[in-house]
């Protein structure tokens, strides 16, 4: 597959371009199950996901994984946990119960949802979940060479790291048989033949743990680079913590070279994505939006949009407010034109813009019911094509309004003339009904034809256009604000609109 070659080059085919063409690549992704997954940590996966399309696009022989990594402690109650879930603490996520008692355990609630919208968003990786690789014996030979290297390794995070470790400090964490917990246990005694640790757990329990049997896992830092070397990673976006001077690829990159013989993995940094106004995106803190949640609102390639228009090390203050309508609209914007890149690999049905969103919200605000959608959706000339495709188009436009739209964005049309439209003075009223004639003789019932004639009326009759907007809304809504002007009326339809409108004109003369 040839790429397509554009004015500016996108950052993923950067990426492609700096990797050793000469070589078959796994494109490494990996995210904790402990919380609701939201679109910070879509970041990561979607990013990998695009370096690797952008890979196979210029004939790579590339794959893409996704480690899962549910063989994790529990390190808190979460704001999304009841209290009891205190019992849980230190237990690796696929020991501890689902939430919702209807999945295998406490990583796969979490894991599960988190991959049916990757499927949705066309990103497909092998999905490797950690703790069966740990409980498989797997990483036995790793973890062998780890134990038997761990002063080595404690010199290099000592020096990389500029920290220091206690003199018992161990690479690997024994799960108690006791109180079932990761735990910093002391190692007493260490057994490669048996592949065995004996220990002291801080509870106070002494025994020992097979670690070909999973009875244990590695500490992050050493984790990480042990599964570089066993999956053979080429290329791995991570998050800006894991990147400052120190941090875990660097102490990484140098275990995985001295202690695996392993050329670390090409580096893609990201950093975070915050949600506008709250900070950055974590489920521990509850300040996030799932990427389940979004699919609700949006189309996938409009996620996938807002990762690949952005270099990763920028950040995304992101908005499910109003900025997500700019972005819904910007992504129709590049749709409409369909040649760049960041359409391309956002892509996922190639289908081009529709009915804009921006309208939709203002037609459910309408309509009483999805007939009523479609009736005025067809009043204004729109195709309705795929009447599923309409009515869930609609559908995701009122979960937006109910979720997160400003104030000033929900209106509602009042049966009968607002109150408030009877304080309208003399002058308001003569514009009106001029407006009210100008539309009764308009060959054709059109938003632009409707927003321009109040402009024309505004000089017709020396009334201040925004005056005369202004009226309009008072008119129809009661309220001095509303959606765009042109749009609204045509979807109110001609009859409705002339007939309030010389409603308010007649009230005055009351």
């Amino acid at each position: 597959m040839v790429v397509v070659v554009s004015e500016k080059i996108h950052w993923a085919d950067v990426y492609a371009a700096k990797v050793d063409p000469n070589i078959g690549h796994r494109v490494a992704t990996g995210i904790t199950p402990s919380g609701p997954i939201h679109i910070g940590n879509m970041r990561e996966v979607v990013t990998g996901d695009l370096v690797y399309k952008a890979m196979r696009d210029r004939g790579l022989d590339v794959e893409l994984i996704y480690i899962a990594d549910d063989f994790d402690p529990l390190r808190k109650v979460y704001p999304f946990l009841p209290e009891d879930y205190a019992q849980y603490i230190g237990r690796p996520l696929c020991d501890i119960p689902c939430p919702c008692g209807e999945c295998e355990n406490y990583a796969e609630h979490y894991l599960a949802p988190f991959l049916a919208a990757l499927d949705e968003m066309d990103v497909h990786p092998r999905v490797i979940r950690a703790s069966r690789e740990y409980r498989s014996g797997s990483y036995t030979e790793e973890i062998s060479r780890v134990i038997e290297k761990r002063e080595e390794i404690k010199e290099i995070l000592e020096r990389v790291s500029h920290r220091a470790l206690p003199d018992s400090w161990s690479p690997f964490y024994p799960i108690c048989e006791q109180c079932r917990r990761i735990s910093n246990a002391e190692i007493l005694a260490f057994d490669p033949d048996a592949h065995k640790v004996a220990y002291r757990c801080e509870c106070g329990q002494i025994g020992e743990a097979d670690y070909a049997k999973g009875e244990g896992k590695l500490v992050w830092r050493v984790d990480w680079p042990m599964r570089w070397a066993h999956f053979k990673v080429t290329v791995e976006p991570f998050g800006k913590d894991h990147a400052a001077a120190g941090g875990s690829y660097d102490t990484g990159k140098e275990i995985a070279e001295t202690i695996f013989g392993y050329e670390a993995p090409f580096p893609v940094m990201y950093e975070w994505i915050s949600l506008k106004g709250k900070g950055a995106m974590a489920s521990s803190t509850g300040v996030a939006v799932t990427i389940n949640s979004m699919l609700e609102i949006v189309a996938p390639d409009v996620l996938r949009y807002l990762i690949a228009r952005t270099k990763p090390g920028k950040a995304i203050d992101f908005d499910p407010g109003m900025g997500l309508l700019s972005l819904i609209d910007e992504f129709d914007r590049v749709a409409q034109a369909g040649s760049s890149r960041e359409y391309e690999l956002s892509s996922i049905t190639g289908i081009k813009p529709g009915i804009p969103f921006r309208h939709m919200v203002t037609v459910v605000q309408i309509a009483r019911d999805d007939q009523g959608v479609l009736e005025i959706l067809e009043r204004s000339g729109y195709e309705i094509g795929t009447r599923e495709a309409v009515l869930a188009a609609a559908h995701r436009a009122r979960v937006w309004i109910e979720r997160y739209a400003p104030e000033i964005v929900k209106f509602e049309v009042q049966e009968a003339l607002p109150p408030a439209a009877l304080e309208l003075g003399e002058h308001e009223r003569y514009a009106l009904g001029a407006l009210a004639s100008r539309y009764m003789a308009l060959d054709v019932w059109s938003a632009e034809h409707l927003h321009n004639a109040v402009y024309e009326m505004g000089k017709e009759t020396n009334a201040d256009p925004k005056t005369l907007f202004t009226a309009v809304y008072i008119s129809i809504l009661g309220q001095k604000r509303g959606p765009r002007l042109g749009w609204f009326l045509e979807a109110l339809g001609r009859e409705f609109v002339v007939a309030r409108l010389m409603e308010a004109v007649n009230a005055g003369t009351e």
